[in-house]
């Protein structure tokens, strides 16, 4: 039970209304006053006959004005806030008094411990926290704030010190102790770059991998050039990331970056939607090539585009110029053109499903972004940059990860590549149960066989339709690269007639 009560100050107040409070046999369990006419009670609960009573008495008290229940004490809702600040933060942030031992430790604090409230309160922090004598720093005169490297086992942090100064009666202060503040070398890092605000695109793309650190140096080159940029690779392995920071490292930086999903787009509106449309010799609307005049445009899944914008971009691409929709007059597009795509172009160019012409225009820069079980080593380091990620944007604690699910993820064959870490890692933190580590059962990630795929239980068909689909794929994607079936056979280990009568069997032919 909680009361307001507003009230004039004076001596003897508190003593007034602690008489009436005996009188009822209750007992305080918390005072709070505050200087702008309001004193607060906490005690017991008692039942409503005698609260019933018991306000209308402490209101008879001189200086009272009115009593009234509330929910909290002021210093309730100061040590929640508190609370709540503490837990939220990413870093681990210790309170210590003078002779260095904890008196609060935050829950990312107690997970890079490994340790419970329990264990680690009362302790000295220096059982855990080493290359720094927190109990000499005390007892200096005066103490100073200070900023050092200290070690928890193996792991290096920077440690930011602040003193605790309490005022005393003679307007002088007292030392209080202090709060230890613990930022990894990564975070600092990150927080260095947003202060002075030099981070570019490519700095975002992590690569440990050599494959992907030979991929970023391709790229930062490509990026300088205002050629056409295909990039490709699996679903999710970062493409239009790879197409953003190639923009923000470009000439074309302080311009538009418009990214199209040509995947997205209907047919009926493609053309529309990029190059724009005129009425009645009125601008109607502008298309994205327009719109990102000095630019660059992001040409997602480039492989889904209509055959009729297919013909429009080639133009653009030969001449520099586009005309919209129901207009005559030429445009000329002032805009880089990245594009991407999951697909094999030039078998969709084979079975003309994909301009042949077009394909070559945009293929004049290209690299392929190495899916993300061909550069295992990267798994991990992303896990924790995720991890760290939305455990910030969530309010969450920053937990370890568990052995079992390093190996776990060390092995997952991840189809859906980055993508896929990156929504179990949010799905895991979103989540949260209050366990110190991430564990595999809290990714939820379906069971795949790399080579096989998904287990798949609703498979519809036979295996000879199986093969003969995989088969027919195969010489689509071969025949281009062999200037005569007899030279195909010979590749694939078989006779001549029996390539040309699969080739015709599936309606396989070279363009003329």
């Amino acid at each position: 039970m909680r009361l307001e009560v507003s009230c004039i100050d004076r001596v003897g107040l508190a003593k007034d209304i602690l008489v009436v409070l005996e009188n009822y046999g209750i007992n305080l369990i918390a005072i709070d006053a505050s200087n702008k006419g309001f004193l607060f009670l906490q005690f017991a609960e008692i039942s409503f006959e005698t609260l019933r009573e018991l306000m209308p008495q402490i209101r008879k008290v001189e200086s009272v004005h009115d009593v009234r229940t509330v929910s909290f004490m002021p210093s309730e809702q100061e040590h929640y806030a508190l609370k709540t600040l503490l837990k939220t933060l990413p870093d681990s942030v210790f309170s210590i008094d003078v002779k260095g031992r904890v008196r609060i430790a935050n829950e990312s604090a107690l997970l890079t411990l490994g340790m419970g409230e329990h264990e680690v309160v009362g302790e000295s922090l220096n059982h855990w926290v080493q290359a720094f004598n927190f109990a000499r720093w005390m007892s200096e005169t005066p103490v100073l704030p200070q900023a050092t490297r200290v070690q928890i086992n193996s792991n290096e942090y920077l440690a930011e010190m602040l003193p605790i100064y309490l005022p005393d009666d003679n307007d002088k202060t007292i030392l209080g102790g202090a709060v230890i503040s613990l930022k990894s070398p990564a975070r600092v890092g990150k927080q260095f770059n947003a202060l002075q605000n030099q981070t570019t695109g490519f700095d975002n793309v992590l690569a440990v991998s050599d494959k992907m650190k030979d991929i970023l140096k391709q790229a930062k080159r490509m990026a300088q050039l205002d050629a056409p940029l295909l990039i490709t690779g699996e679903t999710g392995t970062g493409k239009e990331l790879m197409a953003r920071a190639s923009h923000d490292a470009s000439m074309r930086r302080e311009h538009p970056f418009i990214a199209i999903n040509c995947a997205a787009l209907p047919d009926s509106v493609a053309e529309e939607e990029l190059f724009g449309f005129v009425s009645n010799g009125t601008v109607v609307k502008r298309g994205f090539f327009e719109e990102a005049k000095g630019g660059t445009v992001f040409l997602d899944e480039i492989a889904e585009m209509s055959k009729a914008a297919q013909v429009k971009l080639l133009r653009l691409l030969q001449d520099g110029t586009f005309r919209r929709i129901g207009g005559d007059e030429e445009i000329r597009a002032d805009v880089r053109i990245i594009c991407s795509t999951q697909k094999h172009l030039a078998e969709l160019c084979q079975t003309g499903e994909f301009r042949e012409d077009l394909y070559y225009r945009i293929h004049v820069l290209s690299y392929h972004i190495p899916s993300l079980r061909e550069r295992r080593v990267d798994v991990l380091p992303l896990t924790e940059m995720f991890l760290e990620h939305y455990s910030q944007q969530l309010s969450s604690p920053l937990r370890r990860i568990s052995a079992s699910c390093r190996d776990y993820l060390f092995t997952y064959a991840w189809p859906g590549n980055v993508r896929q870490l990156k929504n179990a890692i949010f799905r895991a933190v979103s989540m949260w149960d209050g366990s110190t580590e991430l564990t595999v059962e809290q990714l939820k990630l379906p069971s795949y066989a790399e080579g096989f795929g998904y287990f798949d239980e609703e498979f519809e068909g036979t295996l000879d339709e199986a093969m003969k689909e995989y088969e027919a794929s195969l010489l689509r994607r071969l025949y281009p690269a062999y200037p005569s079936t007899r030279q195909l056979a010979k590749k694939l280990g078989v006779s001549h007639t029996a390539i040309a009568n699969k080739l015709r069997d599936y309606s396989i032919s070279k363009k003329k």
